[in-house]
């Protein structure tokens, strides 16, 4: 079986439960003309603030195209009725989604390959974004953000208490041994969120899946995930960690506001949520590059949830070139990429273009950065040099977090080691692709 037989071989065994009731009617359609001599019409699904300016701002400078755009309530939502949508036969011809879940809906051949109508356009992007696009090589979308992480932390504290901002993991939680002394937590670690997990993992150069020949290759075992799990256990075993959950939002930020935790790794998006909760701390924080693994050199883990969206372009599109050409249209006109990258205007997001240096101004907030705003330019531009590249996400992704959210929380609460939770993924998933009658290596 070749590695295209390999995706399709996924298709049969991948199944997305919890449907929601079909997205159906001629509204949800595949695209076409609003009349014999009209525009072609071409359906967009997405839940980014910012989407429907963008909309209204390519119909306007376009006669022969028009999108028509529908706001999904959030990720998971857009995931059940895309799929319904898929079966119905009357997928939108453009969605918004997440790198985690690109190789999923290509196993399930909702995708079109449209490598030949945008390809070319790879030099606009960063590396890292334009991978997120990709499976096997074959480009399925459009990057529309990318994932600039770093650290945030508080300068007030770090100063009373004669720390600089962590480089490595080691210093990291040699800061967070002091902090703790006067009752600081130096991270948050929340119990539904194994996201911590997945990304020290990733900057490791650990390789969760990956595809060996015929199959895929499951490995939660190696040495870039060990080599994360003891930095995550030292900080757990240690107390150095809040364990608040992100189920209270507010909560979490006022800790952070008040200055129970004074760091946290993050992208660009996150400091929205900050500036609208926070009332005490505005101009007490900087922004440091991710710490990196001693010895080695600055790594960013490419991150997932909202940092690594994509515009898809669905199989079941009549008109897929002109649905390709206007994601391509979203992600690197001037004035589009603006107003996503704007937290006001937007969802503030960093773009995937390959510079994205003149956007840095809108994306960070000048408010909760103070004096330290400047600097922070900097830090966030040169993230995105540093951005992994070589990630995979297996074609039972979804299922497999779900697994891996119920073991990270005991994780937290000390009832288990990270160690322990990666020997349980590492049977749980082989057997989960195997029962999907996918082949695996593992």
């Amino acid at each position: 079986m070749n590695s295209t037989r390999l995706v399709r071989a996924a298709i049969a065994g991948l199944a997305l439960t919890g449907l929601l009731s079909a997205c159906g009617g001629s509204d949800s359609g595949s695209g076409g003309a609003d009349s014999a001599s009209g525009p072609v019409t071409l359906p967009f699904w997405g839940w980014a603030n910012g989407q429907d300016a963008v909309v209204k701002a390519f119909n306007a400078a376009h006669k022969d195209v028009r999108l028509k755009y529908t706001k999904v309530t959030d990720q998971l939502t857009m995931q059940k009725q895309l799929t319904n949508a898929v079966k119905a036969g009357n997928a939108p011809c453009l969605v918004q989604n997440t790198a985690e879940y690109v190789t999923s809906w290509v196993a399930q051949g909702a995708l079109a390959d449209i490598t030949k109508y945008v390809g070319s356009a790879e030099g606009k992007f960063n590396s890292g974004s334009w991978s997120a696009a990709q499976v096997q090589g074959k480009l399925y979308g459009v990057p529309t953000s990318s994932a600039p992480n770093f650290t945030i932390y508080r300068t007030d504290i770090f100063r009373k208490y004669g720390l600089k901002a962590p480089t490595t993991w080691d210093e990291f939680i040699a800061a967070g041994k002091v902090l703790k002394k006067h009752g600081i937590r130096i991270t948050n670690y929340a119990g539904e969120d194994p996201s911590t997990l997945e990304v020290l993992s990733m900057q490791a150069g650990a390789h969760w899946y990956a595809i060996d020949g015929d199959s895929w290759k499951v490995d939660f075992q190696d040495p870039g995930t060990l080599k994360a799990a003891a930095v995550i256990q030292q900080i757990i075993d240690n107390g150095l960690d809040s364990t608040l959950s992100f189920a209270d939002y507010a909560a979490v930020q006022r800790n952070y506001d008040s200055g129970g935790t004074a760091t946290r790794q993050i992208s660009t998006w996150q400091m929205a949520g900050m500036v609208q909760n926070f009332t005490k701390s505005f101009g007490k924080w900087a922004l440091a590059p991710w710490p990196a693994f001693t010895g080695e050199a600055a790594k960013t883990p490419a991150g997932t949830n909202l940092t690594g969206s994509v515009t898809l372009v669905t199989k079941q599109c009549a008109h897929q070139q002109q649905a390709a050409e206007a994601a391509l249209w979203m992600s690197t006109d001037t004035g589009a990429v603006r107003t996503m990258a704007s937290p006001t205007t937007g969802n503030g997001v960093m773009p995937a273009l390959a510079d994205s240096s003149s956007y840095v101004d809108e994306a960070i907030s000048q408010k909760l950065l103070g004096p330290n705003y400047t600097p922070a330019k900097k830090v966030v531009t040169d993230s995105l040099s540093t951005v992994t590249t070589d990630w995979a996400f297996g074609p039972d992704w979804t299922a497999m977090f779900t697994e891996l959210q119920s073991g990270w929380a005991k994780v937290v609460s000390k009832q288990q080691k990270v160690t322990d939770l990666l020997a349980h993924m590492q049977q749980w998933t082989v057997a989960d692709l195997k029962s999907r009658g996918i082949s695996v290596k593992g």
